[in-house]
């Protein structure tokens, strides 16, 4: 009788580590599902202004106002996905594994590029020199941004992330040249002055993400 409490012990054990590990992988699906889900959501909805007689169509059909609820919404929705999903897959292991190993000196150059990105991304809605030149800071900066975290993030769910950011942002910067895509500033052209404000602004972005910020967001400092 004892052999077989203890047999059947050994069964029951197994069958309930074989129960958990199905119940974690199902977990794990649908945490990947979340960020995917999020991911297609945000950018079905961007690439509609890559194509301007679908986007005239569609506001056609529904009015610029009840256009712009939909897209907002839509984008918010796919953003909040994107968030729940990639935070939950962090820290999983098997569930979200390590593609390669970043090596320690490749947080510099991350930190490094995302200086210029932040200047950009300032640029962006600053009539400077420095917008004019560039043509489309904000995709710019978005790429950069994107390459930058693909580097130092080497799990599947930082290169589903960020790897999907970095395409969209080539694909839609390559498509702007065929369309007109002044941004929010219009025509708007600047100097000096703004030149200094767009690079001050940037820096002191880069400042507030890098002491605060990125800790307060993500909950992973970038400080020591």
């Amino acid at each position: 009788m004892a052999a077989l409490d203890v047999t059947g012990g050994i069964a029951t054990g197994k069958l309930g580590r074989e129960v958990g590990a199905d119940e974690g992988q199902r977990g794990d699906r649908a945490r990947m599902a979340l960020l995917i889900t999020g991911l297609a959501l945000f950018f079905i909805v961007h690439l509609v202004p890559m194509r301007p007689s679908a986007r005239a169509a569609l506001i056609g059909g529904m009015g610029p106002g009840i256009y712009r609820g939909l897209f907002s919404l839509v984008s918010i929705a796919g953003l909040v996905l994107i968030v729940l999903g990639y935070g939950q897959m962090q820290g999983l292991g098997r569930g979200n594994p390590e593609l390669w190993t970043p090596p320690v000196w490749i947080k510099h150059v991350v930190l490094l590029l995302m200086i210029p990105a932040m200047i950009l991304l300032v640029a962006a809605y600053v009539p400077s020199r420095i917008r004019s030149a560039v043509g489309h800071p904000m995709l710019t900066a978005l790429m950069i941004w994107a390459f930058a975290h693909l580097l130092a993030n080497a799990d599947l769910a930082s290169l589903l992330l960020f790897g999907s950011f970095l395409v969209f942002a080539v694909v839609d910067r390559i498509a702007v040249i065929g369309r007109p895509s002044p941004g929010p500033l219009g025509s708007a052209k600047g100097g000096a002055l703004q030149d200094m404000l767009a690079i001050a602004g940037g820096l002191g972005l880069y400042a507030l993400i890098l002491f605060w910020g990125h800790a307060k967001l993500t909950g992973v400092p970038l400080l020591p």
